[in-house]
């Protein structure tokens, strides 16, 4: 896939990743940063797989989002070495599954977020029909696609009518969850409804091969990412196996 933009919004910046090597980063993070495997060689692997999507976002322009979640890494990770060992009982309890639950999935849950953010949906199904996979898992994982970006729209413009009625969460919490959630729920239904009608009137459930201008492949940052992949796994196997 030659040089261009990588997400749907008009974006200058320069750094493409084939959607197959994005899901292949998402399976890794998500399997070996999940699991309850520590010690070992994967004191090494947890932290070098957690630098993973802050240099994706880094490297796709998104540079708030990477520092926000840097910082967020880091401090979870900090109370888990430092803060935990020197304290007990309630406190030590309460701080070990905060931080635990960032160290062990904020990296999945950024991973995939880089993934759906700069993922446009004509790749996707192109990068689908590449790996011959069924319709009955292209059509909803297309939805999604779409899906999370426009319930984030929807929910901006939501608070932005709420905050002109002088509704926010510190002033009046229960009108806050009312005004606020009530119409965010409608909305998700409607929306999801929609989607899965525009992915149907497409053509994407036709049994006739689709044809597809978007141009997908692998290049050298697509290679070293499956290294990277490729070296996890085989650490995390051999870890499982208890012989390293």
């Amino acid at each position: 896939m030659s040089a261009g933009l990588i997400s749907g919004n008009e974006n200058t910046v320069r750094f493409t990743l084939d959607p197959r090597t994005k899901l292949a980063l998402v399976a890794t993070v998500c399997t070996i940063m999940i699991s309850g495997r520590v010690g070992g060689i994967m004191a090494v692997i947890h932290p070098v797989l957690a630098l993973v999507p802050f240099a994706l976002l880094l490297l796709s322009g998104r540079v708030k989002a990477a520092v926000s979640y840097l910082l967020a890494y880091a401090a979870a990770y900090s109370m888990i070495s430092f803060v935990m060992p020197v304290t007990s009982g309630m406190i030590s309890i309460l701080i070990g599954a905060t931080a635990g639950i960032i160290y062990r999935m904020m990296p999945s849950l950024i991973t995939g977020y880089f993934v759906v953010s700069t993922t446009k949906v004509s790749e996707f199904n192109a990068a689908m029909e590449r790996m011959h996979i069924s319709s009955k898992i292209t059509i909803p994982m297309s939805v999604m696609f779409r899906f999370f970006p426009t319930i984030k729209e929807e929910s901006a413009a939501i608070k932005d009518a709420m905050h002109m009625r002088g509704i926010n969460s510190l002033r009046n919490p229960m009108e806050m969850l009312e005004y606020r959630m009530v119409p965010l729920l409608m909305s998700v239904v409607k929306i999801g409804e929609e989607l899965s009608i525009s992915a149907l009137t497409r053509g994407l459930s036709g049994d006739t091969k689709r044809t597809n201008i978007c141009k997908i492949g692998f290049h050298l940052s697509d290679l070293l990412c499956f290294l990277l992949c490729i070296a996890c796994w085989i650490c995390f196997v051999l870890h499982v196996g208890g012989m390293i």
